[in-house]
């Protein structure tokens, strides 16, 4: 299957973005043919001459409008050398985070705060251990850190109990830290807290490892950046470079 599509400028002239029901029935029905429990969330007209762009479980892929060709993987402007597969993933995963309001975050601010990024965490995670020991740093470069909890074993584990435990302390942040350190928080899971709808949003936008640092903008940064390297990133980022 063709992993890499180069679309040229003038592919970028698209009048409409909604598929018309006929197209948007002949997608759906070609997604349906390959994978009956899919789950189709949007149908869009693409860069790609007759190709829709359809959003399913988080994942962006391709199909013709007669329904005969699915394609699964980038695509390029060639011209402007930027990835336009990747800007829709974070546009993706902006939208789907703005749905976590502040009060079911931890979030350690920055003073000054520049830039803002969300983390999807495991407790027992080595370099989400490293990460959080050098929070001071990155909150003294201007950087805002929150959290949102995504223990990688899954439902039942030590590390969900380790971090639904955090979300139950009277002190979000100092449980966090102390569990960070590998010190034990109080065994308390009877609190509603946010750690299963966290996990199931970081599924949903295709959380696979941790930390996965997400920009304000919805780009995935990837893991475990030093501070000074973060920030250079972000900078890029807001540069638009």
């Amino acid at each position: 299957m063709l992993k890499v599509l180069f679309a040229a400028a003038a592919m970028l002239a698209v009048g409409s973005t909604l598929a018309d029901d006929g197209a948007d029935q002949r997608v759906r029905a070609a997604i349906k043919a390959l994978v009956p429990e899919a789950r189709v969330d949007q149908v869009e007209m693409s860069v790609l001459p007759g190709f829709y762009e359809v959003v399913m479980g988080g994942q962006v892929i391709y199909v013709s409008g007669d329904g005969k060709y699915v394609v699964s993987g980038v695509v390029w402007d060639a011209a402007a050398r930027k990835n336009l597969t990747e800007s829709r993933y974070a546009g993706i995963r902006k939208s789907a985070l703005a749905s976590v309001p502040a009060d079911k975050r931890i979030i350690f601010p920055a003073k000054n705060a520049r830039h803002t990024i969300t983390v999807f965490t495991d407790i027992d995670c080595g370099y989400c251990r490293r990460m959080h020991q050098e929070m001071a740093q990155y909150n003294e470069l201007g950087i805002t850190v929150e959290y949102l909890f995504y223990p990688r074993a899954g439902r039942g584990s030590e590390s969900w109990n380790k971090a639904v435990s955090v979300w139950c302390a009277a002190d979000h942040n100092g449980a966090m830290t102390a569990a960070k350190n590998g010190e034990p928080v109080p065994n308390k899971t009877d609190c509603s807290n946010p750690v299963d709808s966290d996990f199931e949003l970081g599924q949903q936008i295709g959380v696979s490892g941790t930390p996965a640092v997400i920009a304000a903008d919805g780009t995935q940064i990837g893991g475990y950046l030093p501070p000074e390297q973060m920030l250079e990133r972000l900078q890029q980022l807001q540069g638009g470079r």
